[in-house]
């Protein structure tokens, strides 16, 4: 079975991230920076917050090198919600702040408009740019659970594995070797969100 370690962040969707791959027959570990993290096979970085803030706790603890270590060691690795912002090289919100720089690419604000209130809360669609094995059996154009304010813009196209859009087309998914990110809750997306959980469990980190 794997071996799924979540880390410890300061506020955010621990709990429910767990419960949902609980629910999915796994037995999650929680860790945090003076965790093994040699026995994991899998590495989920949950999170809701500031990126600025979040990111300055996991240096901090020291857990943003061991997050770096553990992608370096392709073994699969998954952002959720800010957990994805913090795949990026910086992020914009509270000042430029560098990120993890898994996934070259920046976050910045999305725009607010009379029709774009900010936070972007809700259900909105998916599509797919390409394929990937975490996204086998998921039908296109599924709708996905969103809380974001900010939006992650890759440098690379190809790292843009999914998009949705909220006053602008904005990269809802991003894969780059091992390393993938949902802006979504997977957790919070019934059927479709714990499928995909389950099939990040299944993969190897291999595309």
């Amino acid at each position: 079975m794997p071996v799924v370690g979540i880390v410890k962040m300061p506020i955010g969707n621990l709990q429910s991230a767990w419960n949902a791959f609980y629910e999915i027959g796994m037995d999650p570990i929680i860790v945090d920076e003076a965790s093994d993290f040699s026995e994991l096979t899998h590495l989920v970085v949950p999170g809701v917050g500031h990126f600025q803030a979040v990111m300055r706790n996991l240096e901090e603890r020291g857990l943003a090198n061991r997050i770096r270590q553990f992608a370096a060691t392709e073994r699969p690795l998954l952002g959720i919600c800010v957990g994805m912002q913090l795949l990026a090289s910086e992020g914009t919100e509270g000042g430029v702040t560098p990120g993890l720089s898994l996934v070259p690419g920046r976050v910045e604000r999305l725009p607010e408009g009379p029709d774009t209130r900010l936070p972007h809360v809700g259900w909105d669609t998916l599509e797919l740019t390409g394929p990937h094995p975490v996204f086998d059996g998921i039908k296109p154009g599924r709708d996905f659970y969103f809380v974001h304010s900010y939006a992650f813009r890759t440098d690379a196209p190809e790292d843009m594995l999914g998009q949705s859009e909220y006053g602008r087309a904005f990269a809802s998914v991003v894969a780059r070797r091992n390393v993938i990110g949902f802006q979504f809750h997977p957790e919070k997306s019934q059927v479709n969100g714990l499928k995909l959980l389950e099939n990040f469990c299944d993969w190897d980190g291999t595309c």
